[in-house]
This record gives C-alpha cells, sequence and structure tokens, in this order.
C-alpha cells in the first residue's frame, strides 16, 4: 500500500512540474511604441479609424483574425476606455497604453509578439468600475493604470 502512495505522490509531483513548465511560449516582454510601431511588431497594417489626440484606434487582421489596436497618450485614457468597454465583455490584451481586443485565440496570439497583459471580462458586470475583468499574467493589478 505505501508502494501505491509513493508511485501516487510521484506521478502527481511529476504532473505538477510538467505543468508548471509547459505554458507555452514565452510571453516577451511588453511591446511599446506608437501605433504604427505596435501594428509592425503585430504583423499588421493598420486600418486607422481614430486619429484623436488622446486615442488612436485602427482595424488589424481579417476575418475571425480580426482585432482593434488602440493606443492612448495617457493611462487615466486607457482606464477609462477599458473600464467603459469593460461592460460589453470581451477579451482584451493590455500593455503600456495600448490595448488589443479580438476573439480570444487572437489575443492569445498576440500576446506572443506583444507581451502585455491578458483579460477577460464579462459582459454587464455589476458595479460602475471595474470589477468584472480577469487577468492572466500580471500580479498585482493590470499594467495600464500606473
Amino acid at each position: 500500500m505505501r508502494k501505491l502512495l509513493v508511485a501516487g505522490a510521484l506521478v502527481a509531483l511529476a504532473m505538477t512540474g510538467c505543468a508548471a513548465h509547459d505554458d507555452g511560449p514565452k510571453t516577451p516582454r511588453t511591446a511599446v511604441g506608437s501605433l504604427e510601431q505596435l501594428a509592425r511588431t503585430a504583423g499588421c497594417r493598420p486600418d486607422i479609424q481614430t486619429d484623436a489626440a488622446e486615442l488612436r484606434q485602427a482595424n488589424c487582421g481579417e476575418g475571425k483574425g480580426r482585432y482593434v489596436l488602440a493606443t492612448f497618450t495617457t493611462d487615466r485614457g486607457q482606464a477609462e476606455w477599458l473600464d467603459a468597454a469593460d461592460d460589453y465583455g470581451g477579451t482584451y490584451l493590455v500593455g503600456r497604453k495600448w490595448i488589443v481586443v479580438g476573439a480570444d485565440r487572437t489575443v492569445t496570439q498576440l500576446r506572443g509578439r506583444l507581451g502585455g497583459t491578458v483579460e477577460r471580462s464579462s459582459s454587464h458586470h455589476s458595479g460602475s468600475s471595474g470589477g468584472g475583468g480577469r487577468e492572466e499574467g500580471a500580479p498585482g493589478g493590470h499594467t495600464g493604470h500606473h
């Protein structure tokens, strides 16, 4: 019986060790730059939709791989945009003064190029600020609110 317990513990330990190291490709350092620079890093030819002093926004990709890339001049502007967008639900890739919005799979793939933190929110969350998001890969809060 003792041998079975030890064998079971070793199998569990081995599985835990594998899971800890099988997180997929390493996430790069979070990208910084202009909308055009970020788009180039993401492999996108940006179709600029909004070109304002506080916010620049472009469509990228096609079909199911389509996403929106937005850049902000201030952390506060980014936080307010994300807070408002949270009411609609979705998956967001959040970096320093930029956000990507797209399908879960697309956002996950782009994280491999741009770094950042993946956030998922449920639509129509209760409350008026934040609270509905789920973050991956960012200890102590997401990077956009510094």
